[in-house]
């Protein structure tokens, strides 16, 4: 290998904890969900590292270290050889926990700076496709946790509500829309009785699938009266935390359309 004399830093934050975000680099099935199908690891000192991108490149190495859950070293290389040949460069990734997820810094070490700047586009990508991929899984038990949101707007016993919410939402969720700027669980769950009280015997429900991304999830909703009618519809934007469960809900509902939920 020549001297690797350029290098290449870039640093992402990911919401989640590095034993998560480790697993995919440790676990050929993770791996290949973020480079692509056919993309391998062996994650031990002199294992092989492949990479299969969608167009059919491929990239061949060796992982040289890996201390769980903070750190790996391979070497990368083309295996067409242009421009890097197989050994060729030297990826390290480090994580390092932070109070909500992980912060992850990549250095990639080149012989020229010519390769190097060719390379700068594509783990901008690619890091932003692997913090979207951990992302959704962490997240992936969002339709449940958004059902359970909608599902308690028709909990009439306070306790029973109050519980409901404590098994999808934080101690100090925040909830806000036209008629709404609530703080806290106890304070959403009565300002949920008090709805009860103006929209009597109606039921949320989520119409189509969430839209999510990096903890982020949009919801359609629709209140419906015991006719079957809908009386509101509108749209919901879900912050996720961490550990996936709701941190904020900003409402916005429909034109001619009554309470968002």
């Amino acid at each position: 290998m020549e001297p690797l004399t350029y290098s290449l830093d870039r640093t992402i934050f990911i919401q989640a904890a590095p034993e998560t975000v480790f697993r995919y680099f440790t676990d050929s099935a993770r791996w290949a969900r973020w480079w692509g199908a056919g993309s391998e690891i062996d994650a031990r000192p002199g294992g092989p590292m492949k990479i299969r991108f969608p167009n059919g490149i491929e990239i061949a190495g060796d992982v040289l270290a890996v201390e769980q859950p903070r750190r790996i070293v391979f070497t990368y290389g083309y295996t067409s050889g242009n421009p890097i040949g197989p050994g060729g460069s030297r990826v390290t990734i480090e994580l390092e926990p932070e109070a909500r997820g992980t912060q992850l810094k990549l250095r990639h070490e080149f012989s020229d700076a010519a390769t190097r700047d060719q390379h700068v586009q594509g783990w901008r990508f690619q890091l932003s496709l692997f913090s979207n991929t951990v992302a959704d899984e962490v997240n992936a038990g969002a339709p449940r946790i958004i059902d359970a949101w909608f599902a308690s707007w028709s909990v009439e016993d306070q306790d029973a509500r109050f519980q409901a919410l404590a098994g999808i939402a934080v101690e100090d969720i925040r909830f806000r829309d036209r008629y709404s700027a609530i703080t806290g669980r106890e304070e959403l769950s009565a300002h949920i009785g008090a709805a009860q009280r103006f929209m009597t015997k109606m039921r949320m429900e989520r119409r189509g699938d969430l839209r999510h991304c990096q903890g982020i999830v949009l919801a359609d909703w629709a209140a419906v009266a015991p006719d079957g009618q809908e009386r509101a519809s509108g749209t919901n934007v879900f912050a996720l935390g961490p550990g996936g469960l709701i941190e904020s809900v900003t409402g916005f509902w429909n034109a001619a359309t009554g309470k968002t939920a």
